[in-house]
């Protein structure tokens, strides 16, 4: 379960020193700087969740999950890069083998930036669709090859909809050559992430580009089940975000062995506050990470052997996904309020890891609702919430 078979997590491991000197210059330059991105990329840890019939891995989730973890440990902002890019990597096993091979090329190099949301309108044209439309927090823009863009499709000036209403979702594969950047990321913090808004003008997407939002995966391997889509596309998520908190507790020990404060001549490390603070951190972060890797790695056994989750399980999954990005923002904050004043600098890496697990925490897989939704699996109910 937490093997390392394709030596990606040893290739993230070896890409450290070089994340870490890089990682004034992506706050400075708001994205991986490209040199660093281009490393990244040729340790196919962009495309970890490409399907093995179109090239890729196929990584399993707790493997993608330490791949993460170490990279957002030096630096939240490429690991979050990572983690989006490999979720995106996923969204490509929801169309045809051979359309995906034609995406990733030969040999596989499918790097995904884009938006899940419906930013966009889309018209058909013969042999596809003409879209047009605005989508924002693209992640790793700079750096991509497609553009994953989500449009409301359209009867002329008139959103077509489903029996039930809602208007129809088409998913996009734009090239990145086709899109302009609209220069916006100006945030407090993952601000290495270079998630800019892009715009796409009356751009002709082929059909064969493109699946319905809720169309289910093609590919039929453990890692695309239907029932486990969200938790295998949110397992990197929480390593994102303890990988952040792990890093801020290991910075807090490295300030702890040199600094004191304004109030206190004593280094941080003889004070029985920052020993307590770090300690309780450190639990957290341990036991949230356990949690996760309980019933993830339980659900991807029962998903090998080729048996059906049940809604328990996939509930579990789901609970340590949302309870670990929560639980890593309180780790982080134990960790900077004990480190005092000593925390605020810009030039330690404490403080960087404040503002950025307070932006990981916003993403959609750290939803509060999924909490009451897994409440309600637990009570016997229906969750009431698609992707369950």
């Amino acid at each position: 379960m937490t093997d390392d078979p394709t030596g990606i997590v040893a290739a993230a491991i070896r890409l450290l020193p070089a994340v870490r000197a890089a990682r004034d210059q992506a706050e400075q330059i708001r994205q991986t700087p490209p040199d660093l991105a281009a490393e990244i990329t040729r340790a196919g840890i962009y495309q970890m969740y490409l399907p093995r019939s179109m090239g890729g891995p196929e990584t399993p989730p707790l493997t993608a999950f330490r791949v993460v973890e170490e990279l957002s440990k030096v630096d939240g902002s490429v690991g979050w890069c990572a983690m989006i890019a490999t979720a995106l990597s996923m969204n490509v096993g929801r169309l045809p083998a051979d359309i995906g091979r034609e995406l990733a090329g030969t040999p596989a190099d499918y790097r995904g930036a884009g938006s899940a949301r419906p930013g966009g309108r889309a018209w058909n044209v013969p042999g596809g669709y003409r879209v047009k439309g605005r989508w924002n927090f693209a992640s790793g823009i700079q750096n991509a090859r497609w553009l994953y863009a989500t449009c409301i499709m359209m009867d002329g000036d008139t959103p077509r909809l489903t029996p039930s209403g809602t208007p129809v979702l088409r998913a996009m594969w734009v090239p990145r050559e086709s899109v302009t950047i609209v220069d916006t990321w100006s945030v407090m913090g993952m601000r290495g992430t270079g998630s800019q808004d892009f715009t796409v003008d009356d751009v002709i997407v082929p059909a064969k580009h493109s699946c319905l939002s809720d169309d289910p995966p093609k590919e039929t391997g453990p890692l695309y089940h239907p029932r486990a889509w969200y938790v295998h596309l949110w397992t990197p998520s929480a390593a994102n975000a303890l990988g952040i908190a792990r890093g801020a507790i290991d910075s807090l020990a490295a300030i702890a062995a040199t600094e004191a404060s304004t109030m206190s001549a004593n280094l941080l490390r003889d004070r029985s506050m920052v020993q307590t603070r770090i300690a309780e951190a450190d639990a957290i972060v341990n036991a949230a990470r356990a949690y996760v890797f309980d019933a993830v790695g339980t659900l991807w056994r029962t998903l090998i052997a080729g048996e059906a989750p049940s809604d328990h399980a996939i509930a579990q999954a789901r609970l340590s996904l949302v309870h670990a990005m929560h639980e890593s923002v309180r780790a982080v904050d134990k960790v900077f309020h004990a480190a005092g004043t000593n925390a605020i600098y810009t030039r330690l890496p404490l403080e960087r890891a404040f503002r950025d697990i307070h932006v990981a925490v916003q993403h959609g897989a750290a939803l509060p609702i999924y909490f009451e939704s897994a409440g309600k699996v637990l009570l016997g109910l229906r969750p009431g919430d698609p992707g369950w």
